[in-house]
């Protein structure tokens, strides 16, 4: 759940780089995050094997959708990382609160940013 079509790409990448082979849903907004995770508690659609999530997103923030993914009975105990600019002392207590992988900042390097792809493969092999 990311609205900047340049971080979604710098994601694809980083993934591409170590190999993670999927198919990236990507919703810009949390109204539609939190939309999707109903979708699947539905079972109108399968739940991901990994949930990244941006702290700052439009109309429902990053924190709205980690809590209702939470909640969600399909959803709850998949791995999710928090991808975001944020450094607030607050936002991070709230992400472990609720139970997140990790929380990790945006880098501003780019190899630092593709570096991110082995930590979620990382996740990815430890929760499958």
């Amino acid at each position: 759940m990311e609205d900047s079509p340049a971080d979604v790409g710098l994601v694809r990448e980083a993934l591409e780089e170590h190999g993670v082979e999927g198919e990236l849903t990507v919703l810009v907004d949390g109204e539609m995050a939190i939309q999707f995770v109903q979708d699947i508690d539905s079972q109108l659609l399968t739940r991901p094997d990994l949930i990244i999530v941006d702290i700052n997103l439009p109309k429902k923030p990053g924190r709205d959708v980690l809590e209702c993914i939470r909640r969600s009975t399909i959803c709850r105990e998949s791995p999710v990382v928090i991808l975001t600019s944020s450094d607030a002392h607050e936002d991070k207590q709230d992400a472990m609160r609720l139970g997140v992988s990790r929380y990790l900042r945006k880098p501003s390097r780019l190899n630092d940013f593709i570096s991110l792809g082995a930590v979620f493969k990382a996740i990815l092999e430890s929760s499958q």
